[in-house]
């Protein structure tokens, strides 16, 4: 098959110019690992800051709950969490593949059979938010819902059936939620970094430079391309009879992808070589398979994947042993199985394709993303209310 275009060629990329990325609360599940399983000193200390500076400001009510749900191509999935401090405790939730997006590259439409699996899904994400009385949730769906023509219908049926508003959000705010949900597990060090969602069918690349007194990144400059692990994975078509048409296939990918990124790859080439170490942090289910193969884990652990710092050439190393077995050998795998046996590879094509055009010496993995930056924003905004309440409060009682 020859190379394809992306199927929507529309796609925006942009810079933002601070401020952007909103005030947001500090939170974290655990400090980062590094490859000898030390914690990252630049945490340790963001962590100590902010424990002696936090205890005069105000604070989200611990007692309300608060929830995220993100609608992708791929897996629909809910957070529900209380505030704890500076941090959060999640409460429950709930993730289930759906394929919402299978088909799409060819239709242009979202399959009866794909909306009624993320229905069902959806219905339990509902009775969840119900029995755990949700004081403020954001509801959000991507890719899919965007590209789809059936999309917008499919979101008011969504409503009518679940009572659960989704909003379609942009590339963009996609892109900054995803930040706000992982940035604080990026390493140590000045200069920029790239920060990056691949998902069910988009990838999302963002160059972020930390600055000093801003708890969030700045955000310099943006890319989102409709190639995620589905979209890929059904537009670039090939054999899996012999390790050659594998091999043939996925380098189709690898060009699709590369020749997706090649505008941002310049805008971005001076910032690659500048004289400070590269940084890289990536956010998806293709990370973390990774970094699980990678750790020889026996199933997924989340404590173990979430955090941790993995040599770059280990993920290429992964990523060319995958592309060369068949997709039964891959079901073998711990940690890989049916669900993603067909689609780590569009991942890890669209992985290599990334570490190209930014060669980070080492990859950081998080297992979090824009639920997180979901909840952070929830928070942040009921604290800034607080802080209005508050300062309209003093200023009656002043008057009186």
């Amino acid at each position: 098959m020859a190379d394809h275009p992306p199927p929507d060629t529309t796609r925006g990329h942009g810079t933002q110019q601070g401020g952007k990325s909103g005030k947001v609360a500090d939170f974290r599940y655990k400090r980062p690992s590094r490859p000898d399983g030390k914690p990252s000193g630049a945490h340790a200390r963001r962590r100590a800051s902010a424990s002696t500076s936090s205890s005069s400001a105000p604070r989200a009510n611990s007692r309300q709950a608060y929830a995220a749900l993100d609608l992708g191509t791929n897996n629909c999935r809910l957070l529900i969490a209380r505030p704890s401090g500076e941090n959060f405790t999640v409460i429950d939730a709930f993730s289930r593949v759906v394929r919402l997006g299978e088909g799409l590259a060819a239709s242009g439409r979202l399959s009866d059979e794909a909306m009624d699996r993320t229905l069902a899904a959806l219905q339990v994400c509902a009775e969840k938010l119900r029995r755990r009385n949700v004081r403020l949730a954001r509801s959000v769906a991507t890719e899919a819902c965007r590209r789809a023509a059936n999309g917008p219908k499919f979101i008011d049926r969504v409503r009518q059936e679940t009572g659960i508003v989704l909003d379609i959000i942009s590339a963009q705010e996609e892109a900054r939620l995803a930040v706000l949900g992982c940035h604080v597990l990026l390493e140590e060090g000045p200069g920029p970094a790239i920060i990056f969602d691949i998902g069910g069918g988009s990838t999302e690349l963002v160059l972020v430079e930390v600055e000093d007194g801003l708890k969030v990144p700045r955000i310099v400059d943006w890319l989102s391309v409709p190639w995620g692990v589905v979209s890929l994975t059904d537009t670039v078509g090939g054999s899996d009879e012999t390790e050659a048409t594998r091999l043939d296939r996925y380098l189709q990918m690898r060009r699709t992808v590369a020749r997706s990124f090649a505008r941002f790859a310049q805008r971005i080439g001076k910032s690659a070589q500048g004289t400070e170490p590269v940084r890289l942090l990536g956010t998806s289910g293709t990370v973390t398979t990774l970094a699980s193969l990678h750790l020889e884990l026996p199933q997924y652990d989340r404590r173990a994947v979430d955090g941790l710092i993995v040599p770059s050439q280990a993920m290429r190393d992964i990523s060319s042993r995958l592309s060369r077995m068949s997709g039964h050998d891959r079901r073998q795998l711990p940690c890989i199985g049916n669900d993603r046996a067909d689609l780590v590879i569009a991942g890890c094509a669209i992985l290599e394709s990334i570490l190209d055009i930014w060669p980070a010496v080492q990859l950081g993995v998080a297992d979090r993303g824009i639920r997180e930056g979901i909840l952070r924003s929830l928070m942040a905004a009921e604290i800034e209310s607080e802080r209005s309440r508050t300062a309209l409060q003093n200023v009656n009682e002043a008057n009186l």
